[in-house]
């Protein structure tokens, strides 16, 4: 974006749980996509994730990065470092109280605040004087199996305060309808799916002609707490944990019991599995192992937790994933000192281990339809968006509710910050303003 780029009217800031980003209108009808700067040049969509380690100073203050800067920082300095991401799932978590970074403690809000100065000040100059209208995206339903909405919004409003301006909150989707509106020529009906690395969140809106005087009208929403990430730790439930010591025995007294499945409960959560390297969690993990019937099973596990291996892993999970969206067999590849694995993975084989999921999104869709009271063949339009809309398995499930010549896609990492964006140039944006409960 150009320096004579005029002053932004509205922001749309999509905050993901796996990549962030921000759109920019000046009252012109459009949104920009803000680029940053990253290590590998200008980009639009910026990691959601941080990296903190001590300085080198007597005090050894608390230092951090943010996205791609914080996966080149911990990539040099691995075992000095904290490497978190999708920090976004505990928002509505009200067990989760702090992150332990070295000798500090940080909450939600703040690891938020953190990123956001980041965030902000890889925009380059357009950020540096935000507008007003700075409209925020939130999902329909937040990640957990009790999400807590009025925590997320008490905590959103801490981590947004930062920016020191009013913030509007508006369902995710709702940003992505508005940005494909400008597709329709003519009135229609349009259901968004949004799949993020947290949520797959949907609405419905009545899309009107353009030139009308209010293009677009909510009809209903809903959502659920499971997306791209669950995806991932069906991955690393059948093909890692099982070296890791899951399912394996321990010996207790005379008897021999199953190791309790809560020992493996964070590698399902990649914002969790970041904050296993404590004192604590390694001492339950070396008593664990000098019982366990396989030591070297346990001992993998602490390698992994001691030697912030959680990015790579990730990494390789999410290679794979990519690669059965448009390979039929992938090799599944991950080396280390302390963890090695090399199999290859049908996606057929992935597709059955995510069934359960897709089960469930199913019938959010559903549910959305009711909300709205609509039937499935009111739907003139869906679009898919969202990174885990390519996994062909959750385009599939929409083919078959709608079939394929109403499925639609594109931008699936920025629709919602461009929509968001759009929506902040409305004169009646408060009609779009998320409601703090979520929908039933």
């Amino acid at each position: 974006m150009a320096a004579t780029t005029p002053a932004p009217r509205a922001v749309g800031i999509d905050f993901g749980t796996t990549n962030s980003v921000i759109a920019c209108s000046s009252g012109a009808g459009d949104a920009q996509l803000v680029p940053f700067a990253t290590p590998d040049g200008s980009a639009s969509v910026f990691r959601t994730a941080l990296c903190f380690w001590q300085d080198d100073g007597p005090r050894g203050a608390l230092a951090h990065e943010a996205g791609p800067w914080a996966i080149a920082e911990f990539l040099d300095f691995p075992g000095g470092s904290r490497f978190i991401q999708s920090f976004k799932s505990v928002a509505a978590n009200p067990t989760f109280d702090h992150a332990n970074l070295f000798e500090k403690r940080l909450r939600f809000e703040e690891l938020g605040q953190v990123f956001l100065r980041h965030l902000v000040a890889r925009g380059g100059a357009v950020l540096a004087d935000l507008p007003d209208r700075v409209v925020v995206g939130r999902p329909v339903r937040y990640v957990g199996s009790r999400p807590d909405p009025a925590l997320a919004r008490q905590r959103y409003d801490a981590m947004f305060g930062v920016l020191g301006r009013p913030v509007h909150y508006v369902y995710e989707p709702l940003g992505a309808a508005f940005s494909f509106a400008r597709r329709l020529q003519r009135p229609a009906t349009l259901l968004v799916a949004d799949f993020g690395g947290g949520t797959s969140d949907f609405s419905l809106v009545r899309v009107d002609a353009p030139g009308a005087a209010r293009r677009c009208l909510p009809l209903g929403s809903a959502g659920i707490g499971l997306a791209g990430d669950r995806f991932d730790y069906r991955i690393m439930d059948r093909l890692i944990l099982p070296m890791l010591g899951k399912g394996g025995t321990y010996r207790s007294f005379d008897k021999v019991l199953e190791i309790p499945d809560g020992h493996f409960t964070d590698f399902g959560d990649w914002s969790r599995l970041a904050l296993m390297r404590n004192r604590r969690t390694l001492e339950e993990l070396a008593r664990l192992r000098r019982a366990a019937s396989d030591p070297q099973a346990i001992a993998r596990m602490i390698a992994v937790v001691e030697n912030e291996l959680g990015y790579p892993l990730y990494d390789a999970v999410g290679q794979l994933k990519r690669a059965l969206s448009s390979q039929d067999e992938a090799r599944f590849t991950f080396e280390s000192p302390h963890l090695a694995l090399d199999v290859s993975v049908r996606r057929a084989e992935f597709e059955s281990w995510i069934a359960p999921d897709l089960a469930r999104i199913g019938e959010t869709v559903d549910a959305a339809l009711a909300t709205a009271g609509l039937a499935r063949d009111a739907i003139d339009h869906v679009f898919l968006t969202g990174g885990s809309s390519l996994i062909p398995a959750v385009r599939q499930l929409f083919v078959d509710r709608f079939g394929a010549g109403r499925i639609e896609s594109g931008e699936e990492l920025t629709s919602i910050a461009h929509g968001l964006a759009l929506i902040g140039e409305e004169a009646d944006m408060e009609a779009w303003t998320a409601q703090d409960e979520d929908p039933a």
